[in-house]
């Protein structure tokens, strides 16, 4: 099993098409000040380990951040990080753009011996866990099983003025994804979206092997 980090995750999406926030690693300090300048301000910065999966929980997660800020963020991210989890393999810290607000929904894949692999569409952010409003579809997807996926769930009238046609284009990269790659399990959560149409915004990848 190999769990990808978030920035190698979204390596992954990127490959299929899927947009994903404009972001890179950096290793120093001073790296991340030239990253944010590079990206623009305000930025999101981000702990950036294979180890740690719930980033917001261990205090590795700082959205906002302006430019008299970067470095002090930097720091801050590694202590906490290695407060959370002293012995997880740290890359460095993830910079990445902040997108503009929109509806989060998470698009994963699941993996069964016995079924095989599935798609799973619903609310994302806080949404998933609070109300657990997702549908799945076994792989392969074709684009009626897409728009029933997103017919299914309940909260559904939250996506009005979303385009869905991104949404259910990426619904169908994640099926071919899920029917291409080893992957055991894929969260895409959140994946933003808007009536311009969407970008993953953090991602998590499990890989077999």
């Amino acid at each position: 099993m190999k769990i990808l980090t978030e920035h190698k995750s979204k390596k992954l999406l990127a490959e299929y098409g899927i947009p994903v926030t404009r972001e890179a690693v950096a290793k120093k300090r001073e790296d991340a000040l030239l990253l944010a300048d590079e990206i623009g301000f305000p930025v999101a910065m981000k702990i950036s380990s294979p180890d740690i999966a719930h980033k917001h929980d261990a205090g590795c997660v700082l959205l906002d951040v302006e430019r008299r800020d970067v470095g002090a963020a930097f720091e801050t991210l590694l202590e906490n990080a290695k407060k959370y989890a002293p012995d997880a393999i740290i890359d460095g810290v993830l910079v990445q753009e902040m997108v503009p607000r929109g509806t989060e929904i998470i698009i994963g894949i699941k993996y069964d011996p016995q079924f095989g692999h599935a798609v799973m569409f619903g609310l994302g952010g806080v949404f998933v866990e609070v109300l657990e409003d997702v549908s799945f579809r076994i792989v392969p997807l074709k684009e009626r099983d897409a728009i029933e996926m997103i017919e299914e769930i309940k909260g559904r009238s939250i996506l009005a003025g979303c385009e869905m046609g991104s949404i259910v284009s990426t619904i169908l990269k994640v099926s071919e994804m899920a029917a291409k790659e080893d992957i055991l399990e894929l969260d895409i959560n959140p994946l933003i979206a808007c009536e311009k149409g969407v970008v993953a915004v953090d991602a998590r990848a499990i890989l077999e092997g």
